[in-house]
């Protein structure tokens, strides 16, 4: 398995070990991280149980494992006894990142496991969650969640799941949202970004201030004021239909659609090109061009308010 979040590679292993126990519920699992591999492992993986029975070998950070151990694994994955079960984790970094290929080669099962990093996809990932254990849910509360709660995989499920837990008849709409997670949401990259597509200057420049005191990562900030602007963009080319209309065409949520529409009617072509163009210097900023990604942010909330005309209008 290749990947870096922790939450989604634990499911992944979980799984194995389920399907593995399914079929003997007596199977032996036994995990090591890649540091603390031994030729005791090793052992296990030459030579099948004298006693019989099914067993699985979890080695977390296989990018770790010297040249002996990684030869050892690889020479299981080309020819593996049948009860025994080896799961490599491999963290996706530089660091011995040709592993995954050769064990594929050697005839071993690659699992990619790729986090959400969108907003659209952290808040699928909260839909999904949600439906996982029982519960159904309203767009608005899933996106409200995704603002409250951040970008954190394991503090987005634990939220899911509460709340479904929490409401007695598992239906996460807004009202549930608010009242568990009151006054954390109004300090987000969703809540800054709808403020300064919207003109509001006095409230953006609070809402980023407060955002980045409480540790909101630059980069979700970025990404919620192009996802904005993408959404202001795409109902301004969509003529005279109307948005039930444009609900369908473009695969936006009605309620996104609309609220897009009254934020598109304060901004011009002209305008909407500069403020993308100043998100996506920001964007850059914050993923390693400058030394000080809080103020790439800065400047790109500056950047969309001045574009819309709201900076020119208070003067």
């Amino acid at each position: 398995m290749v990947g870096s979040e922790e939450l989604l590679l634990a499911r992944e292993v979980e799984a194995v070990v389920a399907a593995v126990r399914a079929a003997d519920p007596q199977a032996e699992v036994t995990s090591v991280d890649g540091v603390d591999f031994g030729d005791e492992h090793v052992l296990s993986l030459a030579s099948p149980d004298l006693f019989g029975g099914s067993s699985v070998l979890v080695v977390r950070g296989v990018q770790h494992l010297s040249d002996a151990h990684t030869d050892a694994i690889g020479a299981f994955a080309a020819d593996p006894f049948d009860d025994t079960y080896l799961v490599a984790v491999h963290d996706g970094g530089n660091k011995a990142r040709g592993l995954p290929d050769r064990l594929a080669g050697q005839g071993a099962r690659v699992v990619k496991v790729v986090a959400p990093t969108r907003p659209a996809e952290r808040m699928e990932f909260v839909q999904a969650e949600i439906r996982r254990v029982g519960g159904s849910s309203t767009a608005g509360a899933v996106r409200a969640l995704v603002e409250a709660v951040g970008g954190g995989l394991r503090e987005l499920s634990a939220a899911a799941t509460q709340l479904v837990a929490d409401t007695g008849v598992g239906l996460v709409d807004e009202d549930v949202v608010a009242r568990f997670h009151r006054g954390r949401a109004e300090t987000t990259g969703f809540a800054v970004a709808d403020a300064a597509i919207s003109g509001r200057v006095a409230d953006s420049l609070a809402l980023l201030r407060a955002a980045l005191d409480t540790g909101t990562a630059p980069v979700l900030l970025t990404s919620a004021l192009a996802s904005g602007l993408r959404d202001v963009a795409r109902v301004r080319g969509g003529g005279s239909r109307s948005a039930g209309q444009l609900a369908r065409d473009l695969g936006m949520p009605p309620w996104k659609v609309e609220k897009s529409l009254r934020v598109a009617r304060g901004w011009s072509d002209d305008g909407l090109a500069a403020g993308i163009a100043a998100v996506a210097v920001a964007d850059a900023g914050v993923k390693g061009a400058t030394d000080d990604p809080a103020y790439a942010v800065q400047r790109a909330v500056l950047g969309v308010l001045a574009a819309r005309g709201a900076l020119e209008t208070r003067r």
